[in-house]
């Protein structure tokens, strides 16, 4: 079951639709979307370290479990060249036409990793704006402005 309502044009984006992936969705969307479709997925890109230090999206509430692949291979940040083979082999080809939703910490290798997997044959891939942390505010701290933690939807610490 996809979990897909008949009446679902799928998630709202921010702005137009680029070429190259599905687009950008808020952290408030793809919470709506997680929460309302078995089927989609929230695959977190950023470094063991983030993870571990940082938290991670709390899923629990939809039934779910964040996907942790590494974009950038901490500590060196070398680009991980298995990225997309690895996540192919653990979506699985039943998720290829699933809402994929790619997690950062401000929506740059989230991005990265969304137009990755739209290449490898993933029809709906997206970022979610302001990553996990968000912009720096004005006193140069994360977490606060914009992403996930700001939206104060569910997180844990690691």
């Amino acid at each position: 079951m996809s979990g897909k309502s008949e009446n679902d044009q799928g998630p709202a984006i921010i702005g137009d639709r680029p070429d190259n992936y599905a687009g950008d969705v808020t952290p408030e969307e793809a919470w709506r979307v997680l929460s309302a479709r078995s089927d989609a997925v929230l695959v977190d890109v950023r470094t063991r370290a983030e993870w571990s230090f940082v938290g991670v999206p709390d899923l629990s509430g939809a039934g779910k479990e964040p996907v942790l692949v590494e974009w950038q291979q901490f500590p060196t940040m070398a680009q991980n060249a298995g990225f997309a083979a690895d996540l192919v082999a653990l979506l699985g080809a039943a998720r290829r036409e699933a809402p994929v939703f790619f997690l950062c910490r401000s929506g740059a290798r989230s991005k990265a990793a969304a137009i990755a997997m739209s290449q490898s044959g993933f029809a709906s891939c997206f970022n979610i704006d302001g990553g996990f942390e968000g912009d720096l505010d004005a006193a140069r701290h994360r977490g606060g402005r914009n992403g996930w933690k700001a939206a104060n939807l569910p997180w844990v610490q690691g």
